[in-house]
């Protein structure tokens, strides 16, 4: 039975909703509006700024540059954050909480500082390449997603278990691959996922980093929006909202809503 604090805070729930909701719809209707300003509501119904899409070129390579370097950047972070996180929980390090501190320290500062600091060092003063330095760059990003979310994970699986292994003649190492990993692939998987989706939308590194080549699909939509105001935009987001939509409706079919709430 509702009571008058349950309603009131049914109340709230909607209205959080409705207002992430509606300026979501709002893109979606603007993005078949047959006018050439984005307008709202609209006034006819049109397909051509999705095909306008993929007659802008840096919108499709930014697309690809954008995949490549958050894929990337998001399986490194697992491969070099997974260790540690099992370093720091599993072993007597000292100084651990420190070194925890170190891994979260990219989210204490702003991201533009950071685009900023890696652009001054890695491509004026050691002159890297722009890709390798973007890398760089959203690895930052990723890590402490990464470290965050394996260590709640770590702390929550009993060490028993692995201990119990080590008695059966299996060895530390092995009993990682076969025991730790599997106990732990949800929260590998809810990190990949967030590692990836802030990686791939990330701006301010993004912008800095952008060379003459390589454009990042972030800085292309930036780029248009400056000179055009069409529904392109508009239809671009929603693609970028569908193909979010897909991704996560392909984890859930791999693995299993299930297993990730676990």
């Amino acid at each position: 039975m509702l009571n008058g604090k349950n309603k009131l805070l049914t109340a709230i729930s909607i209205i959080i909703i409705l207002m992430i909701m509606l300026p979501l719809m709002m893109v979606v209707i603007t993005s078949f509006n047959d006018q050439s300003t984005i307008s709202f509501p609209i006034k006819g119904f049109t397909f051509r700024w999705y095909h306008n899409i993929f007659e802008q070129p840096d919108f499709v390579s930014g697309f690809g540059n954008s995949l490549i370097v958050a894929l990337i950047a998001s399986l490194l972070a697992l491969v070099l954050g997974i260790p540690a996180v099992y370093a720091l929980t599993r072993f007597n390090l000292h100084h651990a909480s420190w070194f925890q501190s170190f891994f979260l320290s990219p989210t204490l500062i702003p991201e533009i500082v950071i685009g900023f600091a890696l652009y001054q060092a890695a491509v004026v003063s050691m002159g890297l390449p722009v890709m390798p330095s973007l890398i760089i760059g959203h690895f930052l990003l990723c890590l402490p997603y990464v470290i965050r979310l394996i260590t709640a994970s770590m702390l929550l699986l009993d060490p028993h278990v692995e201990e119990a292994a080590w008695v059966s003649g299996c060895s530390r190492k092995k009993s990682f691959f076969i025991i730790v990993l599997p106990n732990i692939k949800s929260s590998i998987i809810a990190a990949f996922m967030m590692c990836f989706i802030n990686s791939f939308n990330n701006i301010p590194i993004s912008l800095f980093m952008n060379g003459p080549d390589l454009t990042m699909l972030p800085a292309a939509i930036l780029n248009y929006l400056q000179n055009n105001y069409d529904p392109t935009v508009s239809a671009i987001s929603v693609l970028l909202m569908t193909f979010t939509a897909a991704l996560m409706f392909l984890v859930e079919k791999v693995v299993g809503i299930n297993q990730l709430t676990e």
